[in-house]
This record gives C-alpha cells, sequence and structure tokens, in this order.
C-alpha cells in the first residue's frame, strides 16, 4: 500500500518550470536543499530517478552505488519527506540553502577580483585573457589549440606545452559540465604549475610530456553559469522537440550512446544524451581534435566535480572491463594513495564508472579509451557533498595541489607499466 501510494505520487505531482527570468536577473536557489539519500535496493533508486527526471523541483547533485544527493526546491521539500518515510529511505541534510552558498561564493569572487588568479573562480574571458599572456610571456613552449566552434559561436581554446620532441603526451579535458567551476580553476593553475614551478618534479613532467589542456570546453555552459544560472550543466543548444535546452556533452559522444539506460531520451533530464550522438557542435569539434592527436596522446584525464573519484572504462556497463583494467586500478591506486598522504587526507575512491557510480554511456574516458588512449579517467574533484558544485574558491588550491601530486604519481605508475613509450 505504502509502495503503491509514492508510485501515484511519483505520477501525478507535476510542478511547473520556472518563469522565464528578465535578461538582467539571475536564476536563484533560496531554501533549496540538498539531501544525501541512502538507497538499499534498486526499486527505491529507480523511485527516485524517475522523480528527478519528471519534476523541476528536484535536481540530481551526485550518485554512488548507495546514495545520492538531491538538491530539492521548498515547496517540494515536506511532500518529499513524507515519500521518503513511504519508500522507507533516509536522508541527512547537506546544504541546507543553496542559495547561501552561492552568495558567499560571489563575495569570495568579488573582492578577489582584481586580478587573474587562484583565490576565486574567472569568467570565460578571463581565462581566455590569461592564455593569450602565457603564449606572449612563453612562445617557445606553448602553442594555442583549437577544438572548434560551440553553438552559440564561441572558439574553444586549449594549449599545448612541448617542451621537446619525441615526448609521450597527455590531454586534459576540463569544465564539458558548466557548473563545475573547479575544474577550469584547477587546470589553469595546473598550466601555470607546469610553465613557471621550479619544483624538481614538476619540471620533470612538465619537460618530459607534451601537455593537451581544454580548461573550458562546454563554453557556452559555462558562461551561462556566471551570468545567468550557477547550477546550468547542459550545453547551450535548443531541443527542437521540446522548450528545454541543452544536452549532456558528457553522453553525447558516439560510445555506447545511449546504452543501458546510460542517458536519458528526455530533453529535460540532466543528462539528456542529445537526439543523436555529436548533435553538439562542442562534442563532434572535441572528437575530431582528440582523434587527430590520439596517435600522440598516451593519457587522458576528464576533469569534473563531485565526489572525489577516479573513474576508468566502462561506463556503459558493470559487467565489462577494459583488457588492462587491473592495469587502470594500479595506475589509479597510486594517484589515490599519493593524495591521502597529503596534509589533507584526501580520500578518493577507483574503479570502473559504472562499477563504481553507475551506468553512464557518451562519455569522454570511454570514447578516448575506444580511440587507443589505454589509460583514460575521469577525475570527479573535491568534495564529497558538503559543498557539492559550490566549492569556495578557499579550496580551489588544495584541490589543484592535490590533483596535481595526483597526475604526477599516476605518470609515474604509468610509465613501471609501460603505458609512456611512443605511439
Amino acid at each position: 500500500m505504502r509502495l503503491n501510494l509514492l508510485i501515484s505520487f511519483l505520477t501525478c505531482l507535476v510542478f511547473a518550470q520556472a518563469a522565464t527570468l528578465p535578461k538582467d536577473e539571475k536564476v536563484r536557489y533560496d531554501n533549496h536543499v540538498v539531501y544525501k539519500i541512502n538507497y538499499s535496493n534498486a526499486l527505491q533508486r529507480e523511485l527516485i530517478l524517475k522523480l528527478v527526471e519528471r519534476h523541476q523541483s528536484f535536481s540530481l547533485w551526485s550518485e554512488t552505488a548507495t546514495e545520492l544527493d538531491l538538491m530539492v526546491s521548498p515547496n517540494a521539500i515536506e511532500e518529499f519527506k513524507k515519500q521518503l518515510s513511504i519508500a522507507n529511505t533516509t536522508a541527512e541534510i547537506f546544504i541546507p540553502n543553496v542559495q547561501a552558498l552561492i552568495d558567499t561564493e560571489t563575495v569570495a569572487n568579488t573582492r578577489a577580483a582584481e586580478s587573474f588568479g587562484w583565490t576565486r573562480y574567472n569568467t570565460l574571458a578571463e581565462i581566455e585573457e590569461w592564455l593569450d599572456e602565457i603564449f606572449i610571456i612563453y612562445p617557445a613552449v606553448t602553442e594555442e589549440i583549437i577544438i572548434g566552434q560551440s553553438y552559440e559561436g564561441r572558439t574553444i581554446r586549449g594549449i599545448k606545452i612541448s617542451y621537446k620532441e619525441g615526448n609521450p603526451g597527455v590531454f586534459i579535458e576540463s569544465n564539458i559540465h558548466a557548473r563545475e567551476w573547479i575544474t577550469s580553476a584547477t587546470a589553469t593553475w595546473f598550466i601555470n604549475e607546469l610553465l613557471s614551478s621550479d619544483d624538481e618534479l614538476i619540471r620533470e613532467i612538465a619537460e618530459n610530456y607534451d601537455w593537451y589542456i581544454v580548461p573550458v570546453l562546454n563554453v557556452d555552459g559555462f558562461t551561462y553559469t556566471h551570468e545567468k544560472d550557477r547550477l546550468w550543466r547542459k550545453t547551450r543548444q535548443p531541443i527542437s522537440t521540446s522548450s528545454c535546452i541543452g544536452t549532456d556533452p558528457n553522453r553525447n559522444f558516439d560510445v555506447h550512446w545511449m546504452e543501458n539506460g546510460g542517458a536519458s531520451s528526455n530533453p529535460c533530464a540532466e543528462d539528456y544524451a542529445g537526439p543523436n550522438p555529436y548533435s553538439e557542435p562542442e562534442i563532434k569539434a572535441m572528437s575530431d581534435y582528440l582523434n587527430s592527436v590520439s596517435s600522440k596522446v598516451n593519457v587522458l584525464l576528464a576533469f569534473h566535480s563531485y565526489s572525489q573519484l577516479l573513474l576508468s572504462p566502462y561506463g556503459h556497463t558493470p559487467d565489462e572491463f577494459p583488457d588492462n583494467y587491473n592495469d587502470l586500478l594500479q595506475v589509479a591506486k597510486a594517484y589515490a594513495d599519493a593524495v591521502e598522504a597529503l596534509p589533507y587526507g584526501t580520500v578518493y575512491r577507483y574503479g570502473s564508472a559504472a562499477s563504481v557510480l553507475y551506468t553512464a554511456s557518451g562519455a569522454t574516458n570511454d570514447y578516448a579509451y575506444q580511440q587507443g588512449i589505454e589509460i583514460a579517467y575521469t577525475v570527479e574533484m573535491r568534495d564529497r557533498g558538503a559543498f557539492g558544485f559550490v566549492l569556495p574558491p578557499a579550496f580551489i588550491i588544495p584541490n589543484a595541489e592535490e590533483t596535481l601530486v595526483g597526475i604526477i604519481a599516476l605518470l609515474s605508475e604509468c610509465e613501471k607499466l609501460g603505458y609512456l613509450a611512443l605511439k
């Protein structure tokens, strides 16, 4: 009877989408609460995810094998609690007011806005201006790379850093999901370290690898998060069959696209895979560029947040694994151990995406692996839900330092296993 009531709630409860805001007004999340929900069986998970897909008052932030982080709008909180009881699940409040976090972040960004740096989050224009300065300061070892054009006509730019010919290559993709600001902040900090640090270990990886780094792949969505909606995830291309906008770019690669429920066919869903593979010009451009350099790239890292995970292929099934899966686990362990050994003590878990998290098809790391890049990971950065996507700027440098140490350990383990030989 209680389960029937839950199904009835899921089927009948409808929330209207928010009205279009004036051009100069930002989306607000006053009194939106993020809950961490514990579930113990597939039915509970399925019912919660159906709730998310059908109603705009619920937004899935993160998922693991036993937990879901769910943002609930204030008009739905009481009814949500009732349904948790009916479903015999439990939830803990992790963020009591999302807008309060956003407001605090905005104040911190404003205070540190005088120059480019890593005590605040930078806009796309600021990142590009900084890149232009980098190309001027380090012309002998840097080169601009152009991935392509976005739907709204922005150029997707990156940097190649190469100190000598014959190096193995590392490709870093960042900010494919628009709201994950910590990723581009970390990527730009990492670029700066590769070029300016005097540390012996950093100089070793800087000068003995070719680095291909794209600080912001989803340029339209990233701009939208700064100008309109801090929590926007997708691209900004309209959907011809829906009033909803955007596709999840990390479900849009032509690799096991839409297999095993690894993405949504609902245009309003956060993980909407698009009407077809490569429907998003950003992802078509990324795949074309990656194909053009795949013979020079030994390692690919796709920066994401949050959950503190290192996820290897495959994402489309928890029942199949790459031939070199044991090596992927060994390399990931080296990364995680190095990060945990730092004074911060940050713990990373690792494994295939589908076995550690959930099925997620059409992602960058699976596509890279399909193209012959045998070391390919999604790196889910800080934290585990206390701040979620709105990680305070004070955590940028600690997170970046962890990422650097992890990458050094990862490359060392790759070398031991023979993955860094020239192709």
